[in-house]
């Protein structure tokens, strides 16, 4: 579709045209002039009369191409578009932290990939980055734990240098035992908590906590008072829980489980398996924490003013040389 940006310069047509009347009115009287029989008594004279005929006919097209100038020009000024599609707005995300197990027990190989076994934590390090890839927006943050819980990288926009530090995370970085509550509340102090979209945890464990100094039912309960979900993730077919048969002791200092967790928080607990059921679980999230896509409000314009103003300076550069011919007669 093509529009003109500033119309209101062709209110200058009618003025053109009557420019250009009066120009070409002038035009037509020296032409009869040229055509009047006069008598010249000075022999050396003769050659004017045939000048004026040249520069008559110059005239005429010296009007016409000044006139078709300034209408370029008017037409430039009137600013001509094409306007094309509509331009996305980069979609508003949240901030979403991957708390990512890297206790001995991520070392298992029983997941498949390509037909061979791959251990737990590479398989979950890919599925982990092609989620990052495809959201656009987002904050994200990675916090790796085992014995200790450390941030790899607070919350940011910048996707790849979050993906290239999920790659070079290995078993034992952190310790051999699994500090949960540690890394869920080392999370939430990165979090800021807008009231639009809230931020979100996503923990990827194959474990039960079993070190750290804050519980899980303290991590819970901060996470709670702010409003973040915590998606509980449960890697491997035989989850490393506490046992029902356990003494009455135990189950008195037992933990929260990571269903617990994420149902008290409002998010989503999952136990996978396999590559597959990964996916789908992360995929499942991702359509659970949604970002928010801002309806188009700008599109593509291709400015052609440039093209009329040249060919109107074209137009006027042919117009003065026809004058200087003329004059040159």
């Amino acid at each position: 579709m093509i529009i003109l940006a500033h119309p209101e310069w062709l209110l200058l047509i009618p003025l053109l045209l009557v420019l250009v009347w009066h120009a070409g009115l002038k035009a037509q009287l020296e032409k009869e002039l040229d055509h009047a029989q006069l008598v010249l008594e000075h022999p050396d004279l003769s050659m004017i009369a045939e000048g004026k005929n040249v520069s008559a006919a110059t005239a005429r097209r010296h009007v016409m191409f000044n006139g078709l100038a300034l209408g370029l020009l008017v037409l430039a000024l009137a600013q001509p578009q094409r306007i094309g599609d509509w331009i996305p707005e980069n979609p508003e995300g949240r901030e979403i932290v991957m708390l990512i197990d890297t206790s001995k027990t991520m070392s298992i190989n029983d997941f498949e990939m390509n037909g061979q076994s791959v251990e737990r934590l590479n398989v979950l390090k890919g599925v982990v980055s092609e989620f990052i890839a495809a959201r656009q927006g987002d904050h994200f943050g990675v916090i790796a734990f085992g014995t200790l819980a450390a941030t790899l990288v607070p919350p940011t926009f910048d996707r790849a240098l979050v993906t290239a530090m999920i790659r070079q995370v290995q078993v034992g970085v952190a310790g051999d035992d699994t500090a949960i509550g540690d890394a869920v509340g080392l999370a939430l102090k990165q979090l800021q908590v807008r009231p639009k979209l809230r931020p979100a945890l996503i923990l990827f464990t194959d474990g039960d906590n079993t070190a750290g100094d804050i519980s899980p039912r303290e991590a819970v309960e901060l996470a709670r008072r702010m409003g973040v979900p915590i998606y509980a993730v449960q890697i491997g077919d035989e989850p490393f829980t506490i046992s029902e048969s356990a003494s009455a002791p135990a189950k008195a200092s037992a933990e929260l489980s990571l269903k617990d967790m994420a149902n008290l928080t409002g998010g989503r607990y999952y136990r996978v398996g396999n590559t597959g059921a990964l996916q789908k679980v992360v995929r499942d999230i991702g359509n659970l924490e949604k970002t928010v896509t801002h309806p188009s409000t700008r599109r593509n314009i291709q400015e052609w003013y440039l093209f009329p103003l040249l060919l109107a300076v074209g137009l006027i550069s042919i117009a003065r040389l026809l004058q200087i011919r003329r004059l040159a007669i």
